[in-house]
């Protein structure tokens, strides 16, 4: 019996470590993904997107374990996802905040963009998806390369042009 009590207090002081890891998890990738926007002087960096990512796995948790709190066994009368759902709104407004409309440029499109993702990984992670989180992170960042790499082709080959014309 002394085993049972030792494992129920074991198993109790570290209940929620798991809650713990995922925004441990979520603040690794929004730190990875604000690193990004830093080495290029965006305006939102590793505080925004570490914040939101955070944040969004936050909101994600209590979401999901609220139900499961106040919920009465065998009727749960709340949407685990509600309050994850409110989250895009919020992204909404933090990404509109970034976009900057110049003339006949647009500036920032990629930074709300990447509010947007940023937001999408926190609350996969607040859900536990935690391979789908990676494997989206790594697509993303394999996209994120090949498209600078364009980007600095298309430019150059556009300069080139432009003296070819003269």
């Amino acid at each position: 019996m002394d085993i049972f009590n030792h494992l129920t207090q074991y198993l109790t002081k570290y209940e929620h470590l798991e809650m713990y890891i995922r925004l441990l998890l979520s603040a690794i990738f929004g730190f990875a993904i604000g690193l990004e926007r830093s080495s290029k002087s965006k305006p939102a960096g590793i505080k925004t997107y570490s914040f939101v990512c955070v944040a969004s796995t936050l909101l994600t948790l209590v979401s999901i374990y609220a139900v499961q709190l106040y919920s009465i066994p065998g009727h749960t009368t709340m949407d685990p996802m509600r309050l994850a759902a409110q989250i895009v709104s919020g992204l909404g407004f933090l990404g509109a905040g970034l976009i900057i409309h110049q003339g006949q440029s647009i500036h920032g499109l990629t930074s709300a963009a990447m509010i947007f993702f940023a937001g999408g990984i926190g609350i996969a992670v607040g859900a536990g998806f935690y391979g789908m989180t990676a494997f989206s992170m790594v697509v993303m960042y394999t996209i994120l390369r090949l498209g600078e790499r364009f980007e600095k082709k298309q430019k150059t080959s556009g300069a080139e042009d432009e003296d070819t014309d003269h």
